[in-house]
């Protein structure tokens, strides 16, 4: 399912900035890296072609699957999501992919959010709230992240978060004092 809507955001510059956003509500299936890009860039047309979107939004970990579990200590599990994202920025689609995926850093695992746009990563995020409670086990896969991602698209200023940062004030605060007009925040649920 893909859904927009328009944000109209007036600058304290006394202007307006329009900014046409795409939610791509899909339902990834785990490990189905390959299946799930094919997904993601039929939506990424689909919200091109309905409506002239500026920024098109994904769940987390949408290239994998939410949750991706023990898929993670998978060697070709980096390589396999790396190959992806790469075909992703070949595409070179004239708006903003906001997409999650896992991402090895100095050999830490974050769950990341990506920008994409011009045909190449341009920002990311590393989700900061890791939930360890019930059916969530995040913390035994993936490392905590710091700091902002806070970029411009349409003179807006948007800001990214995952899924539990959205309950914490820090995240949030973090994004606001680096000026975001609006916060995106990706979301999946287990199962």
């Amino acid at each position: 399912m893909c859904a927009a809507f328009i944000f109209r955001y007036w600058s304290s510059r006394n202007y307006m900035s329009t900014l046409k956003i795409a939610m791509a509500q899909i339902n990834p299936h785990v490990g189905d890296i390959d299946g799930n890009l094919e997904k993601i860039c039929y939506y990424v047309e689909l919200a091109l072609r309905q409506f002239d979107a500026d920024i098109i939004v994904f769940p987390e970990l949408a290239l994998t699957g939410y949750p991706p579990e023990d898929l993670l200590l998978r060697p070709s599990c980096d390589i396999r999501v790396s190959r992806a994202l790469k075909e992703l920025c070949t595409k070179n689609y004239p708006c903003a992919v906001v997409i999650g995926y896992p991402k090895k850093v100095d050999d830490k695992l974050f769950n990341m959010a990506g920008v994409i746009r011009d045909g190449e990563v341009v920002f990311e995020y590393a989700k900061q709230c890791l939930p360890n409670y019930q059916v969530f086990d995040e913390k035994r896969y993936f490392t905590e992240g710091a700091g902002s991602c806070v970029f411009t698209c349409e003179g807006v200023s948007v800001a990214l978060s995952i899924c539990e940062d959205i309950w914490d004030g820090s995240p949030i605060a973090q994004a606001h004092s680096c000026g975001a007009d609006i916060l995106l925040n990706l979301n999946a649920s287990p199962y």
